[in-house]
């Protein structure tokens, strides 16, 4: 909601909105590795890393707020500045809980199977969040018509309970004494980058998984991010993101569970490549939206967030397999492993806003504030379908490309133990 909360309550123009946001996953890709050396030291320290969970748990809800909450009567200039110093806190924050707790199935078991199985009912939380805040956030903000930046601060203090709760729950999960206490190694924010770095260099599998989960987030942020644009300006109904989002994150949440029965019959490495087809030949079966919008695309979107539950489940079961296997050689390293997995992650989904908003620019997109009407050139409409579908399914194509390079199988892990 952040690029459509720009660009049509706050009059910033769609490029700027895009250097917002590219602004505050620069910052994401700096301060990802660093938390990932600094989430090694502590449990190295202290035998747990819920010490920077915590603090992300805390400081999020905060900052999330603050996004949303930008003071009526400032010009767009600074309303922008606004959004871009407390989505930048916002970014800081996440990355505080998530990078150690990318690392922990990795520590959790050392079960192949049950990793798929830990990982399976994690993503059916995700996907249930992300549908009750994609599409509950948007009827929140809905609740005042006459007002919509009262309805996003409505919004933004609604998830900033939710995600605060969420968060330390979260938190508690993270053992403790995982690890017999070790010399702390030394803080050093050039070595954490230096180790991100060597990481990357040192292991082929994890190069190929996060290349491909990259280009599939950057893909799956575009459709997110272009929602709202499509309910408003393809369906001619604000509202309707709600269905998009349903229909999008809905078959994801039943559809989980199947991918692991899916992956314990062929691997996860070819259940994961089936389920980035299925995204493909989602994804360009919306392209007539170019010529021929309605609801008709609700089909197709469903289809392609039944894939999205495979495209998250069987990634991030493959990651602890990847950390696992390199410990067989180097220890330590499972939360150099999550700070740069994130700094990908959190990139791809925020360069999908990104590239948006390039779109947007280039089309002709005219932004406004809250509550004044206007018209936008065919040009936009044509570029928001585009983005849509056409686009995300090239990036997808792509994605297999990057996966044809994974190696590593379970019977790999099985040597190696």
């Amino acid at each position: 909601m952040l690029v459509y909360y720009l660009t049509d309550s706050l009059g910033v123009t769609a490029l700027a909105a895009g250097i917002v946001m590219t602004l505050a996953k620069i910052w994401d890709v700096l301060i990802d590795p660093i938390i990932g050396g600094l989430s090694d030291r502590v449990l190295a320290a202290s035998g747990s890393r819920r010490g920077p969970m915590l603090l992300g748990a805390f400081g999020l809800p905060v900052a999330f707020f603050l996004t949303f909450a930008v003071p009526s009567g400032l010009v767009p200039f600074w309303s922008g500045v606004w959004v871009l110093v407390s989505f930048t806190a916002a970014a800081t924050f996440f990355s505080l809980f998530q990078v150690p707790y990318v690392a922990l199935p990795a520590e959790l078991t050392n079960g192949y199977r049950e990793r798929t199985r830990l990982l399976t009912w994690r993503v059916v939380v995700l996907t249930l969040a992300i549908l009750l805040f994609g599409a509950g956030g948007p009827e929140l903000r809905g609740m005042f018509p006459d007002d919509p930046l009262r309805g996003y601060l409505v919004m933004a203090a609604v998830a900033g309970v939710v995600l605060c709760a969420g968060l330390v729950i979260g938190s508690t999960t993270a053992p403790k004494r995982v690890v017999p206490v070790a010399e702390p190694p030394t803080i050093s924010p050039i070595r954490y980058y230096r180790d991100g770095i060597r990481v990357l260099r040192q292991s082929q599998p994890f190069r190929a998984l996060l290349g491909t989960f990259f280009l599939q987030a950057l893909a799956t942020g575009l459709m997110l991010a272009g929602a709202q644009f499509v309910a408003t300006w393809l369906l001619r109904d604000e509202g309707a993101v709600t269905v998009l989002f349903a229909s999008l994150i809905a078959p994801a949440l039943l559809v989980a569970p199947l991918w692991q029965l899916v992956a314990k019959r062929v691997g996860k490495e070819r259940g994961f490549r089936l389920a980035s087809v299925v995204f493909l030949v989602a994804t360009l079966g919306l392209t007539p939206a170019v010529w021929a919008p309605g609801w008709w695309i609700v089909a197709p979107v469903a289809l392609a967030g039944a894939a999205y539950a495979g495209m998250q489940t069987l990634p991030m079961a493959m990651l602890p397999d990847v950390i696992s296997h390199d410990a067989r050689m180097r220890k330590g390293r499972a939360g150099t492993f999550g700070g740069v997995w994130t700094a990908g992650e959190t990139t791809g989904m925020a360069l999908g806003s990104t590239v948006l908003t390039v779109v947007l620019a280039l089309t002709g997109y005219v932004e406004s504030i809250a509550g004044v009407e206007r018209q936008q050139p065919d040009a936009a409409i044509v570029g928001i379908a585009i983005s849509f579908s056409l686009l995300p399914a090239l990036l997808a194509a792509a994605s297999l490309f990057t996966l044809s390079r994974y190696r590593l199988r379970e019977r790999d892990l099985a040597e190696a133990a």
